[in-house]
């Protein structure tokens, strides 16, 4: 699709200058006065700063001790101040700001490598190298964006760095040259595609960053022909994994590096050939795509999460808005509004952003954002049931209830074993949850991922089978799945004995969630198992025929004493009920949360409660 848009392009490509550099006056002069305030402030806030030393050993630490985080901080640190300083002295125009922008722009043209020590390979699912040979760059998520950052510096005040000494932008055009351009088009990274290796965020997200990088300066025609050739290439094997209903498999927060990197390359593409682009705005798998992120948010800051996703993916700001508005979506374009306005302050600035660009649209779009939002204050979403058959992702909601289901596999891009599991929220408040992600870690992406409590299927919604959890890769899935949407009440079904090893010894394993609207939520469950052979070695291990079912809670689950014909009822804490029948209870256990980035999503400890099927069948109901 894009690289046929590239081959019967052959007019000279036009200059990329959505936004005014720092030189048109009178367009800065016009953006939002709080923006501009506040930017200033921001800016203000690091003069004199000193930018965090990036040793050695500070790269060695992730080789060493596995923890990523010590250095991505102090690497993100330096773009962020970078980011303000700039966007400060676009604001003022005094030259107040410059040098400490100048000592940045050195510090990162400095690094050895702009890639992140995770990253620091040359082959998909290789070990990583220990340090960066600055002879061979890599080509990662965080080396493009910092030429894209770079190349934003330049293209915004490269005038005022000039007059204060040519060699600035001069060494950030020689770095963009060795440690992306040339490598760029002369090697092969997996997120460049070819056709067979499976693609995911990592190949928009770089290929954006490239081509800002590349149209943000002055390159040459022939060499801006080829980069857009290889840039459409890719593009067209990312969007060929992803469904045409438009689902991110990797969730909302990585909807923003995935589908919005998308826009945003369309973006440049468009601008650059004259509009060329523009009728892929219309695509339904692009319309779709833009549309994704309102159908999976619940309620103020929560969003469906599953695998790596957080339910606190953060707030909507100028690229959602500008997404819906160019591929015509008004309730989507209604939705971002209305987000960017609960987030503020915060995103006005974005001040936790690494790309400069962003906060740039962010800027030029803010008054438009403040004046739609005002214009549908009172206008609720209307927000629908739907199901995305690419993922098996299944969502269902009334005034009071919202049901999230993720049918599917467990091959999915930053996985979970969590085929079949659930989501609850029950007034916009998390009953049954999916906790999601802890901080990134040289475990997370290795052999040993499956170790870690959160990806595993006893810590989502799920049964464990005669001590069986669920296991990874695509083979690994649900069958038989079928949906109905109906105005009374909203269902999915599906069988998940095939997302268990066969030492779970399970014939089936189907789960029925319903939502009953206006009423409760119920999860149906009913399993057989196989019958092992009079000659077979294990025939023992088929006697066993044990369910425990874990509940993931929010709040702490206690159980209440009932009539028998009642069930088992629990309550989550002042929030809701659970009714159990088929189960008996046997503990509930609280999870601390003491990482930093679960506690970006839990202010508290989280619950696991077990439940033991007493038969062939448990249902659960909440309300």
């Amino acid at each position: 699709m894009f690289y046929e848009y590239a081959l019967t392009y052959h007019m000279p490509f036009g200059t990329f200058s959505l936004y005014p550099p720092a030189a048109d006056r009178k367009a800065w002069e016009a953006l939002d006065e709080t923006w501009k305030k506040d930017a200033v402030a921001l800016g203000r806030s690091y003069l004199h700063y000193a930018y965090p030393q990036l040793s050695a050993t500070d790269f060695l630490d992730f080789t060493i001790t596995g923890n990523r985080v010590r250095y991505e901080e102090k690497y993100f640190a330096r773009r962020h101040a970078l980011d303000a300083l700039v966007l400060a002295e676009c604001v003022l125009n005094t030259g107040e700001f410059l040098p400490d922008i100048i000592n940045g722009i050195f510090c990162i043209c400095e690094e050895s490598g702009w890639q992140l020590p995770p990253h620091n390979s040359y082959r998909r699912d290789t070990p990583q190298l220990p340090l960066p040979d600055a002879e061979e760059p890599v080509l990662d998520l965080f080396a493009c964006e910092t030429a894209a950052v770079l190349a934003t510096v330049c293209y915004l005040i490269g005038e005022q760095l000039d007059g204060f000494d040519p060699v600035i932008c001069k060494r950030i055009r020689h770095e963009l040259e060795t440690r992306i351009f040339q490598p760029y088009l002369s090697e092969h990274f997996w997120w460049m595609g070819n056709g067979e290796e499976p693609m995911n965020n990592w190949t928009v997200w770089c290929t954006q960053n490239v081509l800002l990088a590349v149209f943000l300066t002055a390159t040459k025609e022939d060499f801006r022909r080829c980069v857009i050739e290889k840039a459409c290439r890719s593009i067209d094997y990312f969007l060929a994994e992803y469904g045409e209903d438009g689902c991110c498999d990797e969730g909302a927060l990585y909807y923003r590096h995935a589908g919005l990197c998308l826009f945003n390359a369309l973006e440049i593409l468009n601008a650059v050939t004259y509009g060329h682009f523009a009728s892929l705005y219309q695509e339904t798998k692009v319309r779709n795509i833009a549309a994704y992120l309102m159908n999976v948010h619940v309620q103020d800051k929560y969003y469906v999460n599953f695998a790596d996703c957080s339910p606190v993916p953060g707030r909507c700001s100028a690229r959602e808005f500008l997404f819906a508005r160019r591929t015509g979506n008004q309730e989507m374009a209604a939705f971002a509004a209305q987000d960017f306005m609960r987030g503020l302050p915060q995103t006005m600035l974005l001040p936790g952003e690494n790309n400069l660009y962003y906060r740039l649209q962010n800027a030029f779009t803010v008054k438009e954002i403040v004046a739609y939002a005002a214009g549908v204050a009172a206008a609720p979403i209307d927000y629908t049931d739907i199901f995305y058959p690419s993922t098996g992702l299944f969502i269902a909601r009334d005034a009071v209830y919202f049901l999230a289901v993720k049918a599917g596999g467990n091959g999915d891009s930053h996985n979970h074993n969590d085929t079949g599991s659930f989501t609850i929220y029950k007034n916009g408040f998390p009953l049954l949850i999916d906790v999601g992600v802890e901080s990134y870690t040289k475990k997370t992406f290795s052999p040993q991922r499956y170790e870690i409590w959160t990806m595993q299927s006893a810590y989502h919604n799920l049964p464990t089978v005669n001590g069986c959890m669920q296991k990874e890769g695509k083979t690994y899935k649900a069958v038989d799945t079928s949906t109905r949407f109906g105005e009374e009440s909203c269902e999915i079904r599906m069988n998940l004995a095939k997302a268990y090893p066969a030492q779970a010894g399970l014939k089936y394993y189907n789960r029925r969630a319903v939502l009953v609207k206006r009423q409760e939520i119920r999860i149906e469950d009913t399993f057989g198992f196989v019958e092992a052979a009079d000659d077979n070695a294990d025939a023992a291990a088929y006697d066993r025929k044990q369910v425990i079912l874990s509940l993931m809670t929010y709040e702490k689950v206690v159980p209440v004493s009932q009539e028998q014909r009642e069930g088992l009822l629990l309550k989550i804490g002042d929030k809701g009920v659970i009714y159990i029948t088929g189960g008996r209870y046997v503990e509930t256990e609280e999870i601390p949360v003491t990482d930093q980035r679960l506690k970006t999503a839990w202010e508290h400890a989280v619950y696991r409660t077990l439940i033991e099927a007493e038969g062939t069948s448990l249902a659960v109901r909440i309300c």
